[in-house]
């Protein structure tokens, strides 16, 4: 996942972060990345929203996705050997007594065995399937387990778990300490005459001193019981950190390919729709680069069982889009997907569109209207003024802010009056904005003096009424045709001529 640190599912929520996977429908995306697997889904989150601040960080990520798309049978094999493997390690008794020095080694040394096994079948695929990969993520993934995983390690490891079964029992030495209490105990390795009495050497010309505990005598039995846990301890101790270590490598294999199964998993069910998918191209913060073709939302297609419609934009070197047009026309469709594209571009995914091109950002926010408060503690205005406020406290500099009819629960003046003024202070402020309005003060006013920094766009409406949900450039109109609504809700008949005509001109009764 990165070049030079591990990935962490753990991460600090940030301003807006809620908003944000509710308004773009962030949970729809990860649920088809996921189908039903809890840490693909959260690797799926937590890389969405810990996006990748430069392009060199994205180009590394998509090189190791190219990998797996042409390689996915090999990919998902790696990640169900992770996955069984921390399974298995599940399976392993623990016991009553885990907390027992001997019965820790002996689910360790269980475990270990378990686990050694998944280990030589990952240095079987490395040595097959290695030189099928081309990116720097996996030959550094390949190349680690070629290095740490060779022979002499798996003999090494064969070797400690042998003597740690103790078939000839455990040998140990302590010191006399206070009030004659053992102290210093250390676990010794058995020499070779110390093996079974039949194979044992003539006896050592030191003196030794021996005592047997009678068969019958359980407090005796319990003393040396407990002798040999406390010589155990510390091994078992060494034993146990080992056990995690691997645990741990596997869980963080586990973890990482998560995301690419997860990105093979959304790629599949898009593919066998015919939805176009594209590698995008980032750019370095501070290019104002932002143009696509057929861009689509992700979240729509996955709900429905037909294609969605994709639109192109070019908004290079405009701070500001500006969408209006005819009410459920498309445009907030064309806003989540834009949002939900800049976020799996800066994940290292593949962007639904057929190409897209785009400055890295620094953040994504969005900032949606909402229903009314059910506690009536506050207006909508109000609760919309305070959601802004904290979004204008932990936006930056280089940041995308996405709109879908903010201030629209005022009158037009008071709501085109603040809206202009957060944009204003948005864009000075080298951030990127798009904005869905019904608000035409804001919108004529923008075309009128802020043209040439500023790409509007307008959902089509065909001559009868029917909504094409194409998006194109245009000039903002003084209506959203919310009479085509009303007749389609309550009348069969369709617009006349002259009720078209008067929409052209200024705001009916109903239209927002």
């Amino acid at each position: 996942m990165f070049a030079d640190r591990d990935f962490e599912l753990e991460r600090e929520s940030r301003i807006g972060e809620q908003d944000l996977i509710a308004d773009l429908e962030l949970d729809v995306v990860w649920n088809a990345m996921a189908l039903g697997d809890e840490v693909v889904h959260a690797s799926a989150r937590s890389a969405m929203l810990s996006s990748l601040t430069t392009p060199e960080q994205i180009r590394y990520r998509q090189a190791v996705l190219a990998d797996c798309l042409e390689h996915p049978a090999i990919v998902r094999e790696i990640h169900d050997l992770a996955v069984a493997a921390i399974a298995s390690e599940r399976q392993v008794y623990r016991g009553w007594f885990s907390n027992r020095g001997e019965a820790l080694v002996s689910r360790s040394i269980a475990v270990l065995e378990a686990l050694v096994g998944f280990l030589k079948q990952l240095r079987t695929l490395t040595e097959n399937h290695a030189a099928e990969f081309s990116s720097e993520g996996f030959g550094r993934f390949f190349d680690t387990l070629r290095r740490e995983l060779d022979d002499e390690y798996f003999d090494e490891i064969a070797q400690h778990l042998r003597q740690l079964r103790f078939r000839d029992g455990v040998l140990g030495s302590a010191q006399l300490g206070k009030q004659s209490q053992g102290i210093r105990y250390v676990l010794r390795v058995p020499r070779r005459d110390n093996r079974t009495f039949l194979f044992r050497r003539p006896a050592v010309k030191k003196p030794a001193y021996s005592w047997t505990i009678p068969a019958r005598d359980e407090a005796g039995g319990q003393a040396m019981s407990a002798l040999r846990d406390r010589v155990l301890s510390l091994v078992a101790n060494a034993l146990g950190q080992s056990t995690d270590h691997v645990l741990s490598f596997l869980s963080a294999l586990r973890t990482e390919l998560g995301f690419y199964v997860g990105c093979l998993n959304l790629h599949d069910q898009l593919a066998a729709k015919h939805e176009p998918e594209c590698v995008p191209d980032p750019y370095p913060p501070g290019t104002s680069i932002l143009n696509a073709r057929a861009l689509y939302d992700p979240c729509l297609s996955l709900r429905i069982p037909n294609r969605v419609q994709g639109n192109d934009l070019c908004a290079d070197g405009k701070p500001l889009i500006i969408i209006t047009g005819a009410n459920q026309g498309g445009k907030s469709t064309l806003l989540r997907g834009l949002g939900v594209a800049q976020l799996m571009m800066q994940a290292g995914m593949l962007v639904p569109a057929s190409s897209y091109g785009a400055t890295v950002t620094s953040g994504v926010f969005t900032h949606y209207k909402r229903e009314e408060d059910a506690t009536m503690t506050s207006g909508k205005f109000d609760e919309e003024l305070a959601r802004m406020s904290e979004i204008t406290g932990a936006i930056n500099t280089d940041a995308l802010l996405i709109c879908n009819e903010s201030f629209a629960a005022t009158n037009e003046r008071e709501g085109s009056e603040v809206a202009a003024e957060v944009i204003h202070a948005m864009t000075d402020t080298r951030n990127t904005v798009v904005f869905v309005t019904h608000l035409y003060e804001l919108a004529h006013g923008l075309y009128q003096h802020h043209a040439d920094a500023t790409l509007f766009l307008r959902a089509d409406r065909g001559i009868d009424g029917h909504r094409t949900f194409h998006i194109t450039e245009g000039e903002p109109l003084p209506t959203s045709y919310g009479e085509d609504l009303y007749q389609r809700t309550f009348s069969a008949a369709p617009p006349t001529a002259g009720s078209a005509a008067q929409r052209q001109g200024a705001p009916q009764d109903g239209d927002t």
